[in-house]
Protein backbone atom coordinates (compact mmCIF):
# COMPACT_ATOMS: atom_id res chain seq x y z
CA UNK A 1 0.00 0.00 0.00
CA UNK A 2 1.47 3.27 -1.05
CA UNK A 3 1.78 5.98 1.51
CA UNK A 4 -0.57 8.79 2.17
CA UNK A 5 0.20 11.96 -0.24
CA UNK A 6 0.15 15.63 0.49
CA UNK A 7 -0.01 18.92 -1.59
CA UNK A 8 -0.21 22.04 -0.76
CA UNK A 9 -0.67 25.47 -2.75
CA UNK A 10 1.13 28.75 -0.69
CA UNK A 11 -1.54 30.16 0.63
CA UNK A 12 -2.36 32.98 -1.06
CA UNK A 13 -2.49 36.82 0.37
CA UNK A 14 -5.82 38.58 0.09
CA UNK A 15 -5.26 42.23 0.27
CA UNK A 16 -6.86 42.09 -3.42
CA UNK A 17 -8.71 39.96 -5.43
CA UNK A 18 -6.82 36.31 -6.97
CA UNK A 19 -5.01 37.09 -10.27
CA UNK A 20 -4.15 34.92 -13.10
CA UNK A 21 -0.61 33.86 -11.09
CA UNK A 22 -2.84 32.83 -8.16
CA UNK A 23 -5.23 30.36 -10.82
CA UNK A 24 -1.37 28.87 -12.20
CA UNK A 25 -0.33 27.78 -8.94
CA UNK A 26 -3.95 26.08 -7.28
CA UNK A 27 -4.75 25.09 -11.42
CA UNK A 28 -1.06 23.11 -11.33
CA UNK A 29 -1.47 21.52 -8.20
CA UNK A 30 -4.88 20.31 -8.45
CA UNK A 31 -3.54 18.26 -11.20
CA UNK A 32 -0.75 16.76 -9.62
CA UNK A 33 -3.42 15.80 -6.81
CA UNK A 34 -6.08 14.11 -9.32
CA UNK A 35 -3.15 12.44 -10.96
CA UNK A 36 -1.95 10.97 -7.36
CA UNK A 37 -5.68 10.24 -6.71
CA UNK A 38 -5.72 8.35 -9.96
CA UNK A 39 -3.09 6.48 -8.76
CA UNK A 40 -4.59 4.55 -6.19
CA UNK A 41 -2.80 7.21 -3.55
CA UNK A 42 -4.85 8.56 -0.16
CA UNK A 43 -4.47 12.33 -1.31
CA UNK A 44 -4.76 15.31 1.29
CA UNK A 45 -4.69 18.80 -0.70
CA UNK A 46 -4.61 22.49 1.14
CA UNK A 47 -5.18 25.40 -0.42
CA UNK A 48 -6.28 28.84 0.86
CA UNK A 49 -5.71 32.63 2.36
CA UNK A 50 -2.91 34.12 4.86
CA UNK A 51 -5.04 36.52 6.47
CA UNK A 52 -2.73 38.30 9.11
CA UNK A 53 0.02 41.05 8.86
CA UNK A 54 0.13 44.90 8.38
CA UNK A 55 -0.38 44.49 4.86
CA UNK A 56 -4.51 43.49 5.46
CA UNK A 57 -4.17 46.37 8.58
CA UNK A 58 -3.84 48.90 5.98
CA UNK A 59 -6.12 47.81 3.06
CA UNK A 60 -9.04 47.52 5.63
CA UNK A 61 -7.56 50.68 7.64
CA UNK A 62 -7.68 52.65 4.22
CA UNK A 63 -10.76 51.26 3.33
CA UNK A 64 -12.66 51.78 6.64
CA UNK A 65 -13.44 48.62 7.57
CA UNK A 66 -12.16 45.91 10.06
CA UNK A 67 -9.37 43.63 9.08
CA UNK A 68 -11.45 40.82 9.82
CA UNK A 69 -14.18 42.18 7.97
CA UNK A 70 -11.37 42.82 4.26
CA UNK A 71 -10.57 38.98 4.99
CA UNK A 72 -13.88 37.48 4.99
CA UNK A 73 -14.57 39.30 2.02
CA UNK A 74 -11.50 38.44 0.13
CA UNK A 75 -11.21 35.08 0.88
CA UNK A 76 -14.99 34.42 -0.81
CA UNK A 77 -13.19 35.51 -4.06
CA UNK A 78 -10.36 33.07 -3.52
CA UNK A 79 -13.11 30.47 -2.59
CA UNK A 80 -15.09 30.97 -5.81
CA UNK A 81 -12.05 31.51 -7.84
CA UNK A 82 -11.24 27.53 -6.89
CA UNK A 83 -14.86 26.04 -7.71
CA UNK A 84 -14.70 27.75 -11.12
CA UNK A 85 -11.61 26.46 -12.00
CA UNK A 86 -12.71 22.81 -10.45
CA UNK A 87 -10.25 22.79 -8.16
CA UNK A 88 -10.26 19.45 -6.18
CA UNK A 89 -9.08 20.93 -2.97
CA UNK A 90 -9.52 18.81 0.62
CA UNK A 91 -9.40 21.56 2.60
CA UNK A 92 -9.45 25.72 2.19
CA UNK A 93 -8.01 27.23 5.42
CA UNK A 94 -8.09 30.48 6.71
CA UNK A 95 -5.28 31.57 8.93
CA UNK A 96 -7.96 33.72 11.14
CA UNK A 97 -9.51 30.71 12.05
CA UNK A 98 -9.31 29.43 15.70
CA UNK A 99 -7.64 25.78 15.14
CA UNK A 100 -5.04 27.79 13.03
CA UNK A 101 -4.25 30.19 15.80
CA UNK A 102 -4.04 27.23 18.32
CA UNK A 103 -1.36 25.20 15.80
CA UNK A 104 0.57 28.36 15.64
CA UNK A 105 0.50 28.81 19.68
CA UNK A 106 1.53 25.07 19.70
CA UNK A 107 4.62 25.66 17.37
CA UNK A 108 5.95 28.68 19.12
CA UNK A 109 5.65 26.89 22.41
CA UNK A 110 7.45 24.10 20.89
CA UNK A 111 10.11 26.42 19.41
CA UNK A 112 10.32 28.19 22.57
CA UNK A 113 10.47 25.14 24.90
CA UNK A 114 13.77 24.33 22.75
CA UNK A 115 15.42 27.34 23.95
CA UNK A 116 15.35 29.42 20.04
CA UNK A 117 13.39 32.09 20.84
CA UNK A 118 14.25 34.80 22.76
CA UNK A 119 13.20 38.76 23.70
CA UNK A 120 15.25 41.84 22.21
CA UNK A 121 15.39 44.71 20.02
CA UNK A 122 14.77 44.55 15.94
CA UNK A 123 16.29 47.51 14.13
CA UNK A 124 16.49 46.95 10.71
CA UNK A 125 14.85 46.68 6.87
CA UNK A 126 11.17 45.46 6.36
CA UNK A 127 9.18 45.33 3.65
CA UNK A 128 5.53 45.83 4.22
CA UNK A 129 4.13 44.23 0.87
CA UNK A 130 6.72 40.82 1.37
CA UNK A 131 5.98 40.80 5.31
CA UNK A 132 9.78 40.25 5.05
CA UNK A 133 12.84 41.07 7.21
CA UNK A 134 15.79 41.85 5.01
CA UNK A 135 19.44 42.08 5.91
CA UNK A 136 21.41 45.25 5.17
CA UNK A 137 23.89 42.80 2.43
CA UNK A 138 20.04 42.48 0.73
CA UNK A 139 19.18 46.21 0.10
CA UNK A 140 20.20 48.01 -3.03
CA UNK A 141 19.17 51.70 -3.55
CA UNK A 142 15.93 52.38 -5.94
CA UNK A 143 15.39 55.58 -7.37
CA UNK A 144 14.43 59.12 -5.61
CA UNK A 145 16.31 57.38 -2.92
CA UNK A 146 14.01 54.55 -2.06
CA UNK A 147 15.76 51.41 -0.55
CA UNK A 148 14.48 48.47 -2.57
CA UNK A 149 14.65 44.47 -1.37
CA UNK A 150 15.60 41.69 -3.42
CA UNK A 151 12.07 41.92 -4.60
CA UNK A 152 12.53 45.03 -5.62
CA UNK A 153 9.75 46.17 -2.98
CA UNK A 154 10.15 49.17 -1.03
CA UNK A 155 11.82 48.84 2.40
CA UNK A 156 11.47 50.89 5.49
CA UNK A 157 13.70 51.12 8.67
CA UNK A 158 12.05 49.51 10.86
CA UNK A 159 12.77 49.73 15.34
CA UNK A 160 10.72 47.53 17.87
CA UNK A 161 10.68 45.01 20.58
CA UNK A 162 10.99 41.35 19.14
CA UNK A 163 11.21 38.07 20.03
CA UNK A 164 13.87 36.65 17.83
CA UNK A 165 14.46 32.56 16.51
CA UNK A 166 17.74 31.78 16.51
CA UNK A 167 17.70 31.18 12.91
CA UNK A 168 22.08 31.68 12.84
CA UNK A 169 21.81 27.80 14.67
CA UNK A 170 20.55 26.35 12.40
CA UNK A 171 22.99 26.87 9.09
CA UNK A 172 24.69 23.39 9.31
CA UNK A 173 21.62 21.71 10.00
CA UNK A 174 20.38 22.86 7.05
CA UNK A 175 23.33 22.41 4.92
CA UNK A 176 22.97 19.24 5.69
CA UNK A 177 19.72 18.35 5.04
CA UNK A 178 20.00 20.23 1.20
CA UNK A 179 22.65 17.96 1.20
CA UNK A 180 21.28 14.88 2.14
CA UNK A 181 18.07 15.34 0.07
CA UNK A 182 19.35 17.17 -3.31
CA UNK A 183 15.53 16.97 -4.55
CA UNK A 184 14.47 18.93 -0.78
CA UNK A 185 14.53 22.47 -3.01
CA UNK A 186 13.25 22.17 -7.12
CA UNK A 187 13.90 23.25 -9.52
CA UNK A 188 17.94 22.86 -9.19
CA UNK A 189 18.07 26.44 -10.18
CA UNK A 190 16.00 27.44 -7.12
CA UNK A 191 18.44 25.11 -4.91
CA UNK A 192 21.25 26.64 -5.70
CA UNK A 193 20.00 30.33 -4.83
CA UNK A 194 19.06 28.89 -1.30
CA UNK A 195 22.48 27.10 -1.12
CA UNK A 196 24.41 30.42 -2.06
CA UNK A 197 21.80 32.21 0.85
CA UNK A 198 22.60 29.83 3.38
CA UNK A 199 26.00 29.47 2.87
CA UNK A 200 26.86 33.57 3.07
CA UNK A 201 25.84 33.38 6.55
CA UNK A 202 22.33 33.25 8.55
CA UNK A 203 20.88 36.02 11.07
CA UNK A 204 18.69 35.33 13.59
CA UNK A 205 15.16 35.78 12.52
CA UNK A 206 12.12 38.59 14.22
CA UNK A 207 9.57 36.46 14.58
CA UNK A 208 6.85 39.07 15.86
CA UNK A 209 5.52 42.33 15.68
CA UNK A 210 4.37 44.82 18.56
CA UNK A 211 3.25 47.65 15.87
CA UNK A 212 -0.07 46.33 14.50
CA UNK A 213 -2.38 43.60 16.41
CA UNK A 214 -4.14 41.99 13.13
CA UNK A 215 -2.58 38.30 13.89
CA UNK A 216 -2.01 35.61 16.15
CA UNK A 217 -1.46 36.47 19.60
CA UNK A 218 2.43 35.29 20.94
CA UNK A 219 1.44 33.01 24.32
CA UNK A 220 2.26 34.76 27.46
CA UNK A 221 4.13 38.12 25.60
CA UNK A 222 1.15 40.78 25.55
CA UNK A 223 1.28 43.06 22.89
CA UNK A 224 3.13 40.98 20.39
CA UNK A 225 1.40 39.26 17.47
CA UNK A 226 3.56 36.85 15.10
CA UNK A 227 5.44 37.52 12.30
CA UNK A 228 3.35 36.68 9.41
CA UNK A 229 5.59 34.11 8.29
CA UNK A 230 5.49 31.91 11.60
CA UNK A 231 1.76 32.01 11.53
CA UNK A 232 1.65 31.26 7.39
CA UNK A 233 3.81 28.70 7.28
CA UNK A 234 1.72 26.66 10.10
CA UNK A 235 -1.16 26.50 8.01
CA UNK A 236 0.70 23.37 6.31
CA UNK A 237 0.66 21.43 9.99
CA UNK A 238 -2.81 22.74 10.98
CA UNK A 239 -4.84 20.57 8.40
CA UNK A 240 -2.68 18.11 9.02
CA UNK A 241 -4.25 17.63 12.76
CA UNK A 242 -1.35 19.63 14.76
CA UNK A 243 -1.53 19.82 17.35
CA UNK A 244 -4.51 17.65 18.91
CA UNK A 245 -5.08 15.45 16.14
CA UNK A 246 -2.21 12.57 16.40
CA UNK A 247 -3.75 10.11 14.21
CA UNK A 248 -4.27 12.48 11.04
CA UNK A 249 -0.76 13.79 11.73
CA UNK A 250 0.59 10.32 11.48
CA UNK A 251 -1.34 9.97 8.36
CA UNK A 252 -0.39 13.21 6.36
CA UNK A 253 2.90 14.98 7.79
CA UNK A 254 4.77 12.16 9.23
CA UNK A 255 8.57 11.40 9.30
CA UNK A 256 9.63 10.16 5.83
CA UNK A 257 6.16 10.88 4.11
CA UNK A 258 5.40 12.07 1.30
CA UNK A 259 4.55 16.02 1.76
CA UNK A 260 5.00 18.76 -1.03
CA UNK A 261 4.92 22.63 -1.27
CA UNK A 262 4.11 24.26 -4.59
CA UNK A 263 4.76 27.58 -4.35
CA UNK A 264 6.11 30.50 -6.50
CA UNK A 265 10.14 31.39 -6.57
CA UNK A 266 9.68 34.75 -4.82
CA UNK A 267 8.76 32.93 -1.72
CA UNK A 268 11.26 30.12 -1.77
CA UNK A 269 13.56 31.00 0.99
CA UNK A 270 10.94 30.97 3.78
CA UNK A 271 9.64 27.55 2.98
CA UNK A 272 12.91 25.88 2.13
CA UNK A 273 15.00 28.02 5.08
CA UNK A 274 12.75 29.13 8.20
CA UNK A 275 10.63 26.24 7.39
CA UNK A 276 12.44 23.89 8.18
CA UNK A 277 14.27 25.10 10.88
CA UNK A 278 10.66 25.99 12.58
CA UNK A 279 10.38 22.14 12.40
CA UNK A 280 13.68 21.07 13.49
CA UNK A 281 13.52 23.51 16.34
CA UNK A 282 9.57 22.11 16.70
CA UNK A 283 10.59 18.64 16.97
CA UNK A 284 8.40 18.13 13.97
CA UNK A 285 9.13 16.00 10.39
CA UNK A 286 10.07 18.05 7.53
CA UNK A 287 8.18 17.98 3.97
CA UNK A 288 9.79 15.83 1.53
CA UNK A 289 9.86 18.38 -0.86
CA UNK A 290 9.09 22.23 -1.83
CA UNK A 291 9.03 23.24 -5.63
CA UNK A 292 9.25 26.82 -6.26
CA UNK A 293 7.33 27.58 -10.27
CA UNK A 294 8.33 30.54 -12.14
CA UNK A 295 5.75 33.54 -13.08
CA UNK A 296 3.05 33.91 -15.16
CA UNK A 297 3.88 36.52 -17.44
CA UNK A 298 1.17 38.85 -20.03
CA UNK A 299 2.75 38.58 -23.34
CA UNK A 300 6.21 38.27 -21.84
CA UNK A 301 5.91 41.19 -19.22
CA UNK A 302 5.46 40.87 -15.77
CA UNK A 303 1.98 41.58 -14.20
CA UNK A 304 1.19 44.92 -12.25
CA UNK A 305 -1.51 46.84 -11.32
CA UNK A 306 0.28 50.01 -12.46
CA UNK A 307 0.27 49.17 -15.96
CA UNK A 308 -2.34 47.47 -16.04
CA UNK A 309 -1.65 44.06 -17.45
CA UNK A 310 -3.31 41.81 -14.55
CA UNK A 311 -5.31 39.39 -15.62
CA UNK A 312 -8.12 38.34 -13.86
CA UNK A 313 -8.75 33.76 -14.26
CA UNK A 314 -12.24 34.30 -13.58
CA UNK A 315 -12.45 36.54 -17.05
CA UNK A 316 -10.66 34.30 -18.96
CA UNK A 317 -12.29 31.09 -17.56
CA UNK A 318 -15.48 32.57 -18.69
CA UNK A 319 -14.23 33.64 -22.58
CA UNK A 320 -11.91 30.69 -22.94
CA UNK A 321 -13.42 28.00 -20.64
CA UNK A 322 -12.25 26.21 -17.50
CA UNK A 323 -10.45 23.22 -19.20
CA UNK A 324 -8.57 24.93 -21.99
CA UNK A 325 -7.77 27.42 -19.66
CA UNK A 326 -6.19 24.74 -17.50
CA UNK A 327 -5.09 23.49 -20.28
CA UNK A 328 -3.57 26.02 -21.68
CA UNK A 329 -1.73 26.86 -18.54
CA UNK A 330 0.14 23.15 -18.01
CA UNK A 331 0.77 22.73 -21.40
CA UNK A 332 2.18 26.10 -22.27
CA UNK A 333 4.74 26.53 -19.47
CA UNK A 334 7.73 24.31 -18.19
CA UNK A 335 6.51 23.82 -15.06
CA UNK A 336 9.58 25.56 -13.07
CA UNK A 337 10.20 27.89 -15.43
CA UNK A 338 8.46 31.45 -16.26
CA UNK A 339 5.79 31.34 -18.70
CA UNK A 340 3.85 34.01 -20.44
CA UNK A 341 0.31 33.80 -21.94
CA UNK A 342 -1.90 35.72 -24.25
CA UNK A 343 -5.31 35.63 -25.95
CA UNK A 344 -4.08 34.91 -29.28
CA UNK A 345 -2.02 32.02 -27.40
CA UNK A 346 -4.62 30.44 -25.35
CA UNK A 347 -7.35 30.45 -28.42
CA UNK A 348 -4.60 28.55 -30.33
CA UNK A 349 -3.54 26.12 -28.11
CA UNK A 350 -6.71 25.21 -27.26
CA UNK A 351 -8.15 25.20 -31.06
CA UNK A 352 -5.38 22.86 -32.40
CA UNK A 353 -4.55 20.57 -29.21
CA UNK A 354 -7.38 19.74 -27.56
CA UNK A 355 -10.20 21.15 -30.92
CA UNK A 356 -8.48 19.31 -33.92
CA UNK A 357 -6.04 16.67 -32.20
CA UNK A 358 -8.36 15.62 -29.48
CA UNK A 359 -12.01 16.70 -29.64
CA UNK A 360 -11.90 16.35 -34.10
CA UNK A 361 -10.50 12.95 -33.18
CA UNK A 362 -13.17 11.98 -30.80
CA UNK A 363 -16.05 13.32 -32.24
CA UNK A 364 -14.99 11.36 -36.11
CA UNK A 365 -15.11 8.33 -34.41
CA UNK A 366 -17.95 8.17 -32.52
CA UNK A 367 -20.34 10.08 -34.78
CA UNK A 368 -19.35 7.20 -37.24
CA UNK A 369 -20.41 4.54 -34.36
CA UNK A 370 -23.51 5.87 -33.71
CA UNK A 371 -24.79 6.75 -37.87
CA UNK A 372 -23.24 3.41 -39.16
CA UNK A 373 -23.46 0.93 -36.16
CA UNK A 374 -27.06 2.56 -34.69
CA UNK A 375 -24.70 3.38 -31.34
CA UNK A 376 -23.59 -0.55 -31.10
CA UNK A 377 -20.35 -0.50 -30.05
CA UNK A 378 -18.02 -2.22 -32.99
CA UNK A 379 -16.26 -5.66 -32.09
CA UNK A 380 -12.92 -7.00 -32.46
CA UNK A 381 -12.30 -9.15 -35.23
CA UNK A 382 -8.52 -9.75 -34.86
CA UNK A 383 -6.35 -7.07 -34.65
CA UNK A 384 -3.26 -6.30 -37.06
CA UNK A 385 0.13 -4.82 -36.36
CA UNK A 386 -1.14 -1.48 -36.87
CA UNK A 387 -3.42 -2.10 -34.02
CA UNK A 388 -1.21 -3.30 -31.99
CA UNK A 389 1.88 -1.21 -32.55
CA UNK A 390 -1.03 1.63 -32.40
CA UNK A 391 -2.32 0.23 -29.14
CA UNK A 392 1.25 -0.76 -27.31
CA UNK A 393 1.96 2.82 -28.48
CA UNK A 394 -1.43 3.95 -26.25
CA UNK A 395 -0.69 1.85 -23.81
CA UNK A 396 2.90 3.14 -23.08
CA UNK A 397 1.93 6.40 -23.11
CA UNK A 398 -0.84 6.36 -20.22
CA UNK A 399 0.15 3.95 -18.23
CA UNK A 400 4.19 4.78 -18.13
CA UNK A 401 5.15 7.92 -19.88
CA UNK A 402 2.44 10.57 -18.34
CA UNK A 403 2.63 8.78 -14.55
CA UNK A 404 6.11 9.14 -15.06
CA UNK A 405 6.18 12.33 -15.38
CA UNK A 406 3.38 14.26 -13.81
CA UNK A 407 5.18 12.53 -11.05
CA UNK A 408 8.06 14.20 -11.26
CA UNK A 409 5.86 17.40 -11.22
CA UNK A 410 6.30 18.07 -14.93
CA UNK A 411 2.82 18.56 -15.94
CA UNK A 412 3.78 19.84 -19.84
CA UNK A 413 5.95 16.80 -20.97
CA UNK A 414 2.64 14.76 -19.68
CA UNK A 415 0.93 16.85 -21.96
CA UNK A 416 3.17 16.56 -24.75
CA UNK A 417 3.97 12.75 -24.54
CA UNK A 418 -0.27 12.59 -24.99
CA UNK A 419 -0.35 14.99 -27.43
CA UNK A 420 1.86 12.72 -29.42
CA UNK A 421 -0.68 9.99 -29.24
CA UNK A 422 -3.19 11.89 -29.99
CA UNK A 423 -1.43 12.98 -33.11
CA UNK A 424 -0.68 8.98 -33.70
CA UNK A 425 -4.65 8.30 -33.21
CA UNK A 426 -5.36 10.55 -36.45
CA UNK A 427 -2.52 9.24 -38.47
CA UNK A 428 -4.01 5.82 -37.55
CA UNK A 429 -7.53 6.95 -38.28
CA UNK A 430 -6.32 8.49 -42.04
CA UNK A 431 -4.30 5.70 -42.82
CA UNK A 432 -7.03 2.97 -41.93
CA UNK A 433 -10.08 5.00 -43.80
CA UNK A 434 -12.89 3.22 -41.81
CA UNK A 435 -15.02 5.54 -44.15
CA UNK A 436 -13.78 3.64 -47.02
CA UNK A 437 -13.74 -0.23 -45.28
CA UNK A 438 -17.29 0.09 -44.54
CA UNK A 439 -18.09 -0.41 -48.43
CA UNK A 440 -15.09 -3.04 -48.53
CA UNK A 441 -14.70 -4.66 -45.33
CA UNK A 442 -16.79 -4.45 -42.38
CA UNK A 443 -15.49 -6.91 -40.20
CA UNK A 444 -12.24 -4.68 -40.23
CA UNK A 445 -14.02 -1.98 -40.14
CA UNK A 446 -14.83 -2.67 -36.88
CA UNK A 447 -11.59 -3.40 -35.77
CA UNK A 448 -10.30 -0.14 -36.35
CA UNK A 449 -13.22 0.95 -34.92
CA UNK A 450 -13.02 -0.81 -31.48
CA UNK A 451 -9.38 0.26 -31.75
CA UNK A 452 -9.88 4.01 -31.89
CA UNK A 453 -12.42 3.44 -29.06
CA UNK A 454 -10.06 1.91 -27.20
CA UNK A 455 -7.59 4.49 -27.93
CA UNK A 456 -9.92 7.65 -27.27
CA UNK A 457 -11.22 6.24 -23.84
CA UNK A 458 -7.15 6.06 -23.10
CA UNK A 459 -6.76 9.45 -23.95
CA UNK A 460 -9.31 10.76 -22.20
CA UNK A 461 -8.31 9.05 -18.87
CA UNK A 462 -4.52 10.03 -19.02
CA UNK A 463 -5.81 13.77 -19.93
CA UNK A 464 -7.77 14.16 -16.74
CA UNK A 465 -6.37 15.89 -13.95
CA UNK A 466 -5.80 18.51 -16.70
CA UNK A 467 -9.04 18.81 -18.31
CA UNK A 468 -11.23 16.82 -16.16
CA UNK A 469 -14.57 18.53 -16.88
CA UNK A 470 -14.21 17.90 -20.23
CA UNK A 471 -12.09 14.17 -20.19
CA UNK A 472 -15.27 12.76 -17.16
CA UNK A 473 -17.76 13.94 -19.82
CA UNK A 474 -16.85 12.30 -22.34
CA UNK A 475 -16.06 9.09 -20.89
CA UNK A 476 -19.25 9.11 -19.42
CA UNK A 477 -20.72 9.51 -23.33
CA UNK A 478 -18.21 6.51 -23.90
CA UNK A 479 -19.82 4.67 -21.14
CA UNK A 480 -16.53 3.45 -19.42
CA UNK A 481 -17.04 2.46 -16.11
CA UNK A 482 -15.70 4.55 -13.10
CA UNK A 483 -13.71 1.82 -11.59
CA UNK A 484 -11.33 1.81 -14.89
CA UNK A 485 -10.75 5.59 -14.66
CA UNK A 486 -7.26 5.34 -13.76
CA UNK A 487 -3.46 4.90 -15.29
CA UNK A 488 -3.65 1.20 -14.00
CA UNK A 489 -6.91 0.40 -15.05
CA UNK A 490 -7.66 1.79 -18.54
CA UNK A 491 -5.90 -0.89 -20.71
CA UNK A 492 -8.39 -2.64 -22.94
CA UNK A 493 -9.51 -5.20 -20.93
CA UNK A 494 -12.98 -3.33 -19.84
CA UNK A 495 -13.69 -3.30 -23.30
CA UNK A 496 -15.18 -6.28 -24.85
CA UNK A 497 -17.63 -6.51 -21.63
CA UNK A 498 -19.09 -3.02 -22.90
CA UNK A 499 -19.35 -3.99 -26.08
CA UNK A 500 -21.55 -7.13 -25.20
CA UNK A 501 -23.65 -5.72 -22.72
CA UNK A 502 -26.46 -3.37 -23.73
CA UNK A 503 -24.63 -0.42 -23.92
CA UNK A 504 -25.52 2.22 -27.01
CA UNK A 505 -23.65 5.45 -27.67
CA UNK A 506 -25.76 8.25 -28.76
CA UNK A 507 -24.16 10.68 -30.89
CA UNK A 508 -21.72 13.09 -29.54
CA UNK A 509 -21.48 16.75 -29.49
CA UNK A 510 -18.44 18.64 -30.32
CA UNK A 511 -16.28 18.70 -27.06
CA UNK A 512 -13.91 21.28 -27.87
CA UNK A 513 -16.40 24.05 -30.22
CA UNK A 514 -13.81 26.50 -31.51
CA UNK A 515 -12.66 29.56 -30.41
CA UNK A 516 -12.28 33.13 -31.79
CA UNK A 517 -10.10 35.85 -30.60
CA UNK A 518 -12.15 38.38 -28.85
CA UNK A 519 -12.62 41.54 -30.76
CA UNK A 520 -10.33 43.46 -29.30
CA UNK A 521 -7.32 41.35 -30.15
CA UNK A 522 -8.77 39.95 -33.11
Amino acid sequence: MSKPFTITTAISYPNGRPHIGHAYEVIATDAVARFQRMMGRDVFFQTGTDEHGLKMAQTARDRGIEPRELADEMAGYFKVMNERLNISHDRFIRTSEPDHHRASQAIWQAMEANGDLYLGRYEGWYSVRDEAFYDEKEITDGEGGVKLSPQNTPVEWTVEESWFFRLSAYQDRLLALYESQPDFIRPDSRRNEILRFVEGGLSDLSVSRTSFDWGVKVPGSDGHVMYVWVDALTNYLTGCGYPDDADRMARYWAEGGDITHIIGKDIVRFHAVYWPAFLMSANLPLPKQVFGHGFLLNRGEKMSKSVGNVADPMELADRFGVDQLRYFLLSEVTFGNDGSYSAEAIVQRSNSDLGNAFGNLAQRTLSFIAKNLDGRLPMIHGHDAADGELLALLDKTIRTDMPAAFAELAPSVAIEAWLRACFACNQYIDAQAPWALRKTDAERMETVLATLYIAIAQLAVGILPVIPASASALLDHMGVPQDKRSYDAIGDHWYSALAESDFVLAAPKPLFPRLELPAEVA
